[in-house]
């Protein structure tokens, strides 16, 4: 698999990690499909302090034992949940960062976590403090870099601004080219990675799925999905499969360095895999895929 590295750091990861919100609780199937991940040459695993309210990250602590130099582990701080409230809280507080990753590295049964990512972020957060934390964290070791997760342009902005950033993760894929229009320019430009989720559309662009493509996509209808999925069968009969193209699609561009694949079995996870060594698309098929999405009738900007 190809490796890339985050930014300017040296965090080497294989283009094709590990989103592992979706993989479950069952502690027997969870820790063997880790493995198998592992096994399969994928070094990044990301997750997050709320998913499962902290089991997931239990659940690859357990797994990576006798294995931590072989995994970049990723994990996101900044929401909280509060006793008597519904729901999540945002909290990207110092305090709260200071105190979230000492359960996270607890959970994970490591002493340091190799990409910390803020969890969203708004333009009314003391971007300052938020900062300052994760600063703080760097220099006493207990994380390796830090990023942000987030799809707001403005608030990525004030990150790439004012940090030491290494990463961005945002929602990317054929039917949501957003990040296109300013983030992965101002990405490639200072040197920051893209780490990108939703490739295939939560399954809108996978093969098989037209039950998915059915309900359609964002605001996109049913109808235009199963247009453009149709649209773009030339390049699929060959030696591609549509979620194949859909996953080399964004990872050609070269602000992207790697792609966290969501997977709950291991048929899931050896395809995303296997995505990694089919064909990568031509600078001609790129653009005919943008043309394609261009030309259709659906908004691009939501």
């Amino acid at each position: 698999m190809k490796k890339n590295r985050l930014g300017t750091s040296d965090l080497i990861v294989g283009e094709i990690g590990l989103g592992c919100m979706s993989l479950g609780t069952d502690e027997s199937k969870v820790i063997p499909l880790l493995h198998e991940a592992l096994d399969l040459g994928i070094n990044f695993l990301d997750t997050a302090d709320i998913y499962d309210n902290g089991h997931n990250e239990e659940l690859i602590g357990k797994a990576i034992k006798g294995r931590r130099s072989d995994v970049i582990i990723a994990s996101k701080v900044g929401n909280t949940r509060v006793e008597g409230q519904d729901g999540l809280v945002w909290n990207p507080s110092k305090a709260h960062i200071m105190e979230a990753i000492k359960e996270s590295l607890r959970r994970l049964q490591t002493d340091y976590i190799d990409l910390y990512q803020l969890h969203g972020g708004t333009m009314d957060d003391n971007i300052d403090e938020t900062i300052e934390a994760f600063a703080q964290l760097k220099r006493e070791g207990l994380i390796r870099e830090y990023g942000i997760s987030s799809i707001r342009p403005n608030v990525i902005r004030e990150y790439v601004d004012r940090s030491h950033i290494v990463s961005v993760m945002s929602q990317y894929s054929i039917l949501d080219r957003r990040p296109e229009e300013e983030v992965l320019p101002l990405l490639t430009q200072k040197g920051i990675s893209s780490i990108v989720r939703g490739a295939v559309a939560s399954g809108a662009l996978a093969d098989g799925r037209e039950d998915k493509a059915q309900k359609g996509y964002l605001d996109i209808s049913g109808e235009d999905v199963i247009s453009l999925r149709q649209q773009l069968e030339p390049l699929t009969q060959a030696n591609r499969s549509l979620s194949q193209t859909a996953i080399q699609y964004v990872l050609a561009h070269p602000a992207v360095a790697v792609l966290a694949a969501g997977a709950s079995s291991s048929q899931q996870l050896r395809e995303n895999v296997e995505a990694a060594s089919s064909p990568a698309l031509t600078d001609d098929e790129v653009q005919m895929i943008r043309s394609i999405r261009a030309a259709n009738q659906y908004t691009q900007h939501r």
